[in-house]
């Protein structure tokens, strides 16, 4: 089928349903804005598996997500959506970028989860915007930046009790939204899309500090297969 679009991790196609997309799932990994480059083996299929696993958590929690059902090892069915071209960050404690650009100590534990937004843009290297920044431009409106917050928060709160139940902390994450665009949806509501998977989150293990997520292939520690294939048995795990 002709693909809609192609990301660095994934593949859109349209979905045998009218407003529906096939996600494919890559085994690619990228890192550094596409600087680094690379394969992790298996990678797809499991961060396909963790994000219908987390999503159909949220959902039965309250979070709308653009979620449907699992098509194949590497495939989900989703809402079509109009993504919002902001990426919220949430952040628990210092890490990566953040701690980089403020000179603080990686682990340290901020204060209350921290909301961050950057421009969707790879060509600008997804920088940082502030709220009044993105209303100026347009890029969303503010009900709809207002409900983004809110639901990334409780996101946050549903997910940290979800992997420390499993002994994972969470450390930070992004997150991407977007609006339904299909007349039988609620058009226009703002819902939870793209994935929630070790590409996308920092999780640290409970007692050491291991990184379990997707820092193991951007600093070269080793073990990136196992550190994903341990995430996905502890999430399936009941």
């Amino acid at each position: 089928m002709e693909k809609r679009y192609e990301g660095k991790a994934k593949v859109i196609y349209p979905g045998p349903e009218a407003g529906t997309l096939r996600v494919y799932f890559k085994d690619e990994a990228t890192a550094f804005n596409g600087q680094k480059r690379g394969v992790i083996e298996g990678k797809g299929a499991i961060n396909n598996r963790i994000s219908a696993t987390l999503f159909r958590y949220l959902e039965a929690q309250g979070i709308p997500t653009h979620f449907l059902r699992l098509l194949s090892e590497r495939e989900m069915l989703v809402r079509e959506v109009k993504i919002v071209p902001l990426e919220v960050i949430v952040r628990n404690r210092a890490a990566g970028s953040f701690a980089r650009r403020y000179g603080v100590e990686e682990g340290q534990a901020l204060p209350y989860p921290l909301v961050e937004f950057s421009l969707k843009n790879d060509a600008l290297g997804d920088p940082l915007i502030y709220d009044d920044a993105a209303l100026a431009l347009g890029l969303v409106s503010g009900s709809e930046l207002a409900r983004i917050k809110e639901l990334a928060l409780q996101v946050n709160r549903l997910l940290k009790d979800y992997f420390a139940q499993r002994n994972l902390e969470l450390v930070d994450f992004k997150l991407e939204f977007g609006k339904l665009l299909h007349p039988t949806d609620e058009r226009g509501a703002i819902v939870l899309a793209d994935e929630l998977s070790p590409d996308t989150m920092r999780l640290w293990e409970m007692q050491s500090g291991e990184k379990m997520d997707k820092d193991r292939f951007r600093r070269d520690l080793g073990g990136v297969e196992e550190a994903y294939r341990e995430v996905l048995r502890r999430v399936e795990a009941a």
